[in-house]
């Protein structure tokens, strides 16, 4: 996408998120840590950066479009401009990731899952927990997600996040018709 962005829009500036020092890290902070706090300290990265103080906009994949989106509702300095959503899962999941049965990663997380998304320990451990919205038992959720049901205003109405959001110039969420990772994938276009 990089590659894609600098070849169509010269002079363009990217940040690209990195939670943690390395690639490795990266990756497991995108399976285990707390949303919340991730939120927080990229909220931190860019405002550090001179480059964004003027406003930026985001490209989000996957998770990470509904993290850019508590982002949005969160942290609105420096103001977020446009928000491209690319599979975000803004309703939540309700079914295990497609990963590999051999990787340990996936196997931790699915048991995890498995076990309780609600638990406390999942909750705050488990990233996919923590946008897990269980549809056969909505009130569990409102009441034990520590994330999503939060930035969907579905407990105490944040009138600041629904400010934040309409400050957007542009939002876009992009289904993926032949999404088989996202369980519904109708999650991506709502929230």
């Amino acid at each position: 996408m990089e590659k894609l962005l600098k070849q169509n829009i010269p002079n363009v500036y990217i940040y690209s998120v990195m939670i943690g020092s390395n690639v490795v890290t990266d990756t497991e902070h995108g399976f285990f840590g707390n949303v919340n706090d991730q939120v927080a300290e990229v909220c931190e990265m860019i405002q550090k950066d001179e480059k964004l103080k003027n406003g930026y906009n985001s490209i989000g994949f996957s998770q990470g479009a509904q993290f850019l989106r508590a982002l949005a509702q969160r942290c609105p300095v420096p103001p977020m401009k446009n928000l491209i959503s690319l599979g975000g899962q803004h309703q939540g999941v309700f079914g295990l990731p497609l990963c590999p049965a051999e990787s340990y990663i996936c196997d931790r997380v699915r048991h995890l899952l498995e076990w309780g998304a609600y638990v406390g320990f999942v909750q705050n451990t488990v990233i996919q927990a923590q946008y897990w919205h269980d549809p056969l038992d909505e009130a569990t959720y409102r009441e034990s997600s520590i994330f999503l049901a939060d930035i969907n205003n579905e407990r105490n109405l944040n009138q600041t996040y629904k400010e934040n959001l309409l400050k957007l110039q542009n939002l876009v969420l992009v289904k993926f018709l032949n999404d088989t990772m996202v369980v519904p994938k109708e999650s991506e276009v709502y929230f």
